[in-house]
């Protein structure tokens, strides 16, 4: 499902199971076991097992003593990250990367919550904003959506930078050893930082937890630079710098630096043995949920 097809009228709850729901019948045999809790696969029952999952219906067929295992029987605990600075309210008019990455965040949660998983949500820009436990309770889940779609419905435009190091130090020392820490960011935080950026990844990873960063971007503009050959005013959202040029008196320039920061931190990223998905905001929501799901049944 793409950006377009969302009904924005819709609460975030109802959108992320439709989201959730088109992605699951998208999948024609799936991998994973068991979305929800629903039955995933039987094993042969051993000596001294609790007999409350005994399928009593395979032994009266196969006179063998099988038990039903569930998806709930495995859990894990999530930490969701939402780059919240003003970088992320591009294109000002829609906020699409800042939408793009609530409305993952709320499948995602979603799923978590359906598998008895525990999640929590943490919203940052130059400092962590919001912070909640890591549980899997519905109520929980329902603060979440709460929490996710305040946010989409703030319009206060104050300018706010981006601080990923900081917050990321903090969030590694704050969440529960060998959790699994989901990042959206666009990673633009300006200035000579890419060595702490660094450096609080390695953080995340030194202290046992499973990490993906969504790098999120308008691939058209924000990384091929691709506008038409007229002048345009661009103004920094962060800082509110203003710069009237002609986009392709400065285009070969510009894509030859971003590719160089894109692929230095995926780089760094393959090395930490962390998942980078370059996440295009113009694209479904496929490819979130189903690295979501292959990391997670990795996990198990």
């Amino acid at each position: 499902m793409k950006m377009e097809d969302i009904r924005l009228s819709t609460s975030l709850e109802l959108l992320a199971k439709q989201l959730v729901e088109g992605f699951i019948t998208g999948l024609h045999k799936s991998p994973y076991h068991g979305f929800s809790v629903e039955f995933a696969e039987h094993r042969l029952y051993n000596q001294g097992q609790s007999t409350r999952h005994i399928d009593w219906k395979v032994f009266a067929r196969t006179d063998r003593l099988y038990t039903k295992q569930y998806e709930e029987e495995t859990n894990l605990r999530c930490m969701i990250a939402i780059d919240c600075s003003s970088s992320m309210h591009y294109p000002k008019e829609t906020m699409q990367k800042l939408r793009f990455s609530i409305y993952s965040a709320s499948a995602i949660a979603y799923m978590l919550n359906h598998q008895r998983d525990a999640v929590g949500l943490c919203l940052f820009s130059d400092k962590i904003e919001e912070l909640t436990q890591i549980k899997s309770t519905p109520t929980h889940l329902a603060k979440l959506f709460t929490l996710l779609d305040g946010r989409l419905k703030n319009t206060d435009v104050s300018r706010k930078s981006t601080r990923v190091a900081n917050v990321l130090h903090e969030i590694a020392e704050k969440t529960h050893r060998r959790s699994l820490v989901i990042i959206f960011s666009d990673m633009f935080e300006g200035g000579d930082n890419d060595e702490e950026i660094i450096k609080a990844l390695q953080h995340l990873k030194h202290n046992k937890h499973e990490v993906v960063l969504f790098h999120v971007t308008d691939h058209e503009t924000e990384l091929e630079f691709n506008f038409d050959e007229k002048p345009y005013e661009f103004i920094d959202l962060e800082s509110g710098e203003k710069l009237m040029l002609n986009p392709h008196e400065i285009k070969d320039r510009y894509e030859k630096e971003l590719k160089e920061y894109h692929s230095k931190l995926k780089m760094k990223c393959n090395q930490l043995k962390i998942d980078f998905i370059s996440a295009n905001i113009q694209d479904g929501y496929s490819e979130v949920l189903q690295t979501y799901m292959i990391k997670r049944s990795k996990m198990r």
